[in-house]
């Protein structure tokens, strides 16, 4: 071979490297996730490290009073395994301001589901006042609650509440391990009151032995009597046929 010819095919033999270099992911890149097939045929469900679908917008964030207005729920569209994390809140003005933001480094399932975060309120919120909510992060969204009217019923430290996200939606706060949070099973409205039922607890599940806020974000089916104070009657699981009230209107 004439050295023009050998030095063609040297440049020719670089650039696919070249190109065969630059379509590679290395390992660890935190690139996309993987779409291999699984044993059903299926693609994989993984996704990389923090990815939730939340920063897309494709949801608002939405509101709820709870804890007899000493703290509210909100709800955000996002992977179930990767729960996002919640800053410290401040307020001025009538505005509570806080951050919601996706857990860094890890891999967290593609599904698209609400979820529920407590976040407990500053001193100088007053709940019968409206209170407007900047959500400032991942999930970067405003939105606001009306002041709660007549007597609020405070519960004590660390009883189960209600409250009202939207027409069908209601939030309960419970409180025990993180690890751990109640399942529900159904929730059912008939007229003043939805009966919430929840699933009974895995006989062998370890839990965590800490104190935290859970959310949990509940359908309700049924009719509900928008002119009457709605009750949620808790039982299954953890709940044995509590009754409390739910704050808000639906």
């Amino acid at each position: 071979m004439t050295r023009p010819r050998l030095l063609l095919a040297f440049v020719v033999l670089v650039a696919g490297s070249a190109v065969l270099s630059g379509c590679a992911t290395p390992a660890g890149s935190g690139g996309a996730a993987s779409t291999a097939p699984s044993a059903s045929g299926s693609a994989s469900e993984s996704a990389s490290p923090g990815a939730s679908g939340g920063a897309a917008g494709t949801d608002d964030v939405e509101a709820a009073w709870l804890d007899g207005g000493r703290g509210v729920g909100l709800v955000t569209y996002g992977s179930s395994s990767c729960l996002p994390v919640v800053g410290e809140p401040t307020y001025a003005d009538g505005v509570l301001t806080v951050d919601i933001s996706d857990p860094e480094g890890e891999a967290c399932t593609r599904d698209l589901v609400p979820r529920g975060s407590y976040v407990g309120l500053p001193k100088g919120v007053d709940p019968t006042r409206e209170l407007e909510i900047v959500v400032t992060g991942t999930y970067a969204d405003d939105t606001d609650l009306d002041g709660l009217e007549g007597e609020i019923a405070v519960p004590e430290e660390f009883a189960p509440s209600a409250g009202w996200a939207d027409d069908d939606m209601m939030l309960i706060l419970s409180w025990g391990s993180s690890t751990c949070p109640p399942v529900l099973e159904s929730a059912e409205a008939a007229g003043a009151e939805v009966q919430v039922r929840f699933a009974e607890p895995v006989a062998d599940q370890v839990c965590t032995a800490d104190m935290a806020p859970r959310v949990t974000v509940v359908a309700v089916t049924g009719a509900v009597d928008d002119d009457a104070a709605v009750t949620a009657g808790l039982s299954g699981g953890e709940f044995a046929d509590i009754r409390l009230p739910v704050l808000g209107t639906p």
